[in-house]
């Protein structure tokens, strides 16, 4: 069999599998804990705050500054994390970034106000946005040319998986019945004294979080540093121009055009996951919802109605008792997105392959728009929003694994994780302000279908920017 007729694995030794299933796992656990708010903030917010009328109006609004701040520190993390790898090599970065995303998930459980839980969302995206930058210049550097893309593009796929455990975690512990009665119960009536034993069920999903720091030890003991850094870090002893992790060198030369192309296709796929993707699963459980409030009103409408106020309270409590069921729905709604998601972002390899980086990234820009658009604008009913979700999932974010194969591919070695770190984790920073603006908006009472559809446009922008792009399929690492 001639070398073009091979598998992208074939000859792939041993020690390249262990770096992809380590960095894969520390990106699983990475996304788990951007997750599992994702899962749990109608649970986690409204714990949170006071429960007046006009306080409840700012919890979109709270989870916003929530979300944004969870995108401020992974963009601060990226640089910096990005950075250090550089200088003192990814192993050592890798190992402490998984510690830190691990110790402030865990102490996010004991969070006792909004803002305090909102503050430990920024600590945990420190070390996210780091691991992202050293895992993925990482495997870029790893693995040969000719699987490099396959092997980039499964790694930040398996941050599926986070999201699935991160679902699970919503579903059969924070939105388990028997979990939620035994948190109420006597058996934890001690709490009382220091929070809501009914928050208890989302606090002890978040000490999940501190699983991972496990992993670190495998990073100690399987891993060492690629030789393409240890031979950039000896040429840069001999030549000042070959610096290792020179921040301001990624806006000098050649490199600021990647600088720029890599920061927008971030920012435009950090805004639209954060104000489209994750909301996929808000549009099933509106409809479920809205199904759900029909049929209890027709069972009794002198009882529930609206236009009184007992009527609204009394729909309000009977709503209380459908709770696990609209969680799991909206559950379920998280996990065919992720199958969605992680399917697209297994299919953007061999597909930035056949077509090249930059058109793989136009077909996803394009059809993220365009499916977001049918569903939130024309979808209405469960059955067709079921099929249509993992499509959504796919399309609207299957191009986040491109940047794992595309921003290593524009800076040499000796800039790779400043250079991966930076784009990735500044489109998180620009990508703060569109949140903000989002939560906010939905504090005027515009809904969040017609918020997200505004949002979906962002989509659009992508073709201008890749009509500057470099294209980069077919050529080996800068070194």
């Amino acid at each position: 069999m001639s070398s073009t007729q091979e598998r992208w694995y074939t000859g792939i030794a041993r020690y390249q599998w262990i770096v992809l299933l380590i960095a894969l796992t520390g990106w699983m656990f990475d996304i788990f804990e951007g997750q599992i708010f994702v899962s749990s903030m109608n649970e986690v917010m409204p714990s949170l705050v006071d429960g007046s009328v006009d306080t409840e109006k700012m919890i979109p609004l709270y989870k916003n500054i929530a979300f944004s701040l969870f995108l401020a520190g992974g963009a601060l993390g990226g640089v910096v994390f990005g950075v250090i790898s550089d200088k003192i090599g990814r192993k050592r970065t890798m190992a402490f970034t998984i510690l830190m995303y691990s110790f402030f998930t865990w102490t996010s459980a004991f969070s006792q106000q909004w803002w305090q839980f909102a503050a430990m969302r920024f600590l945990v995206a420190l070390g996210v946005g780091g691991e992202w930058a050293i895992a993925s210049a990482f495997v870029a550097e790893v693995f040969p040319d000719k699987a490099r893309a396959q092997a980039s593009s499964i790694f930040h796929a398996s941050g599926t998986l986070g999201t699935l455990l991160a679902a699970a975690v919503g579903a059969f512990l924070i939105g388990n019945p028997a979990f939620i009665a035994w948190c109420k119960g006597p058996a934890m009536s001690w709490t009382n004294q220091y929070v809501d034993p009914a928050s208890l069920p989302w606090r002890f999903g978040f000490t999940i979080g501190l699983i991972p720091a496990l992993l670190v030890l495998f990073v100690r003991l399987y891993i060492h540093e690629p030789e393409s850094w240890k031979h950039a870090k000896e040429l840069a002893k001999t030549d000042a121009a070959q610096k290792t992790g020179v921040l301001t060198d990624l806006f000098r030369g050649e490199l600021l055009r990647s600088t720029i192309i890599g920061v927008s296709l971030a920012a435009i796929g950090m805004a639209t996951f954060w104000g489209v993707h994750v909301f996929g699963k808000d549009a099933l459980l509106a409809v479920v919802k809205k199904q759900t409030v029909t049929t209890i009103i027709d069972e009794n409408p002198q009882k529930y109605d609206q236009t009184t106020n007992d009527g609204q309270a009394a729909l309000k409590a009977q709503l209380e008792e459908h709770q696990s069921k609209l969680k799991r729905w909206e559950m379920l709604g998280m996990v065919l997105l992720t199958v969605g998601l992680g399917i697209g972002q297994i299919y953007f390899g061999p597909l930035s392959q056949k077509i090249g980086r930059r058109a793989a990234f136009l077909v996803f820009h394009l059809g993220g728009f365009a499916i977001t658009i049918i569903v939130f604008r024309f979808v209405h009913n469960v059955t067709p929003l079921l099929i249509l979700l993992p499509v959504f999932g796919f399309l609207t974010a299957g191009m986040h694994a491109g940047y794992a194969v595309y921003f290593p591919e524009l800076y040499p070695t000796r800039m790779r994780g400043t250079g991966t770190g930076f784009c990735f984790n500044a489109g998180r920073l620009l990508a703060v302000p569109i949140l903000i603006l989002t939560g906010w908006i939905q504090t005027w009472g515009i809904s969040l279908a017609v918020a997200v559809t505004y949002l979906s446009f962002l989509y659009l922008l992508g073709p201008f920017v890749l009509y500057f792009a470099r294209e980069t399929k077919g050529q080996e690492l800068l070194r």
